[in-house]
This record gives structure tokens, sequence and C-alpha cells, in this order.
């Protein structure tokens, strides 16, 4: 079991607002309560990049985005372009859908396309002058992709350079389970990172993904779940002493 402080957990964090509905006043309360409990990110659709970015400013918390989100399907070229424009907004973290239907249908060439081109793009914008390293995530949807499926893009993001692995949108059938934890660590090894999200509402429930190797933590109970350390840690600890 890993052990760490409160602001430990907070910083593997990502506090993802990706309602449809949210408004500018939700994108800001997120932004003021991560810069408070200092989690890693606050991930808000790439319309609001530039309020996020403007208030989280000289914080120790980044701006994240989604590319392709929902689902993925469209076209390589569209999902560069939306990108790029996030970066140039403020975003320093990107979580890109694959392409489900080309990877349904067997298109494996243009997934590991979709794939390269949208983290080139996120690695070069890296390169300039003064840019930052951006991060780039790959979606792989646990709940819509056979253990073969995922393992492959597994394989095709470690090739491009990819920073992490996620295991879900938030909007599949089911959410992350510890077992799918298990499967992408197995494939990717230790020196990749992997994002559990879909249905994480619990200090239990990410506590129990990061034992199982996960090194980010997406939902939208961020809160919730880093106010319930002290309480968690001192139920394990007294259950460890009894």
């Amino acid at each position: 079991m890993q052990m760490f402080s409160k602001i430990g957990l907070a910083k593997m964090v990502d506090s993802s607002l990706l309602r449809p509905d949210a408004t500018e006043d939700d994108v800001v309360r997120y932004c003021e309560e991560a810069k408070e409990l200092h989690f890693a990110t606050v991930v808000v659709l790439p319309y609001w990049c530039h309020v996020a970015e403007k208030r989280l400013r000289d914080s120790d918390v980044k701006v994240g985005t989604v590319i392709g989100y929902p689902f993925g399907v469209i076209p390589t070229s569209v999902k560069v372009h939306e990108a790029r424009n996030a970066i140039s907004s403020g975003a320093s973290e990107l979580d890109m859908v694959i392409n489900l239907g080309a990877l349904k249908s067997g298109q494996h060439s243009v997934v590991e396309r979709d794939i390269e081109d949208v983290v080139t793009a996120a690695k070069l914008a890296g390169l300039t002058e003064d840019g930052d390293d951006i991060c780039a995530k790959v979606i792989v949807e646990v709940g819509l992709t056979t253990r073969e499926e995922q393992a492959r893009v597994c394989k095709m993001a470690k090739a491009a350079r990819a920073d992490f692995i996620k295991t879900c949108t938030g909007i599949g059938p089911r959410g992350v389970t510890i077992q799918d934890i298990k499967h992408i660590r197995q494939v990717v090894g230790r020196e990749m990172g992997i994002k559990a999200a879909g249905g994480i509402r619990t200090i239990e429930q990410a506590m129990a993904l990061i034992n199982a190797g996960a090194n980010r933590i997406g939902t939208s109970t961020g809160a919730a779940i880093v106010e319930a350390y002290d309480q968690y840690q001192w139920a394990v600890t007294e259950g460890a002493l009894r």
C-alpha cells in the first residue's frame, strides 16, 4: 500500500469539469478550489481554457483539456488543430480520445497515426521558445474496448511518446476498475503514467486505484476525495493496529 501526504494525494488529482452545461462561474469555482487544495490540473472543455488559464496563472495547478471528446471519431487533422488551439489558449495537458470507430474496424494504422500526430503536436509545442512541456494523455475507453484492443492502443501510445494512458472519458458504459489499471500497468511497464478516470467518487476508490498502479485520478469530486484523506488515514492506521 502506497503512503503519502494529503498534498501528495491532491497532486495526483485532475479535477474534471466536463459537463456540457458548465458555466464560466463553475469553471472559476473549480479553479479556485484547485488552487486551495493544490490539485495537479483542472480539466475543462476547450472553450473554457482561456478562463482557466487566467485563474490558474502563477499557481501550481495546470490547465488540462480534452481533444476529440467525447467519441474521438473525427479526422486527425481536426484533432491536431484542436490540440494546437487548446495549447495556445493556455492548456498544458491534453487528454485525447482515440478513434474508437477506426479501432473497432481494424484500421490500426489510422489509430496509430491519430495518436502520433496529436502527441507530436503537443511535444512540438513544448519545444517552442519559453514553451512548457505539454503532457499528452491517450484515452482508451476501457468500457468499449477489449483487453487486446487496450494493449494494442497502449503500445501505440507508448511508441508515440505519450505521457499517460487514460482509462475513460467518463461517459462510457462503465467506469474504471482495479483490473483495468493492473492490465494497463502490465502492458506499459513502470515508465508510463496511467490516469484512472470514470466513476471515481470516494477516497477508497481512489486509493485502491493508486495502489493498483494509477498515477493520476480524474474525477469531478476531487475536493471531497482529498478532504476525506485524514479520516481515511486514521481508519487505515487504526485497522493496522488492531
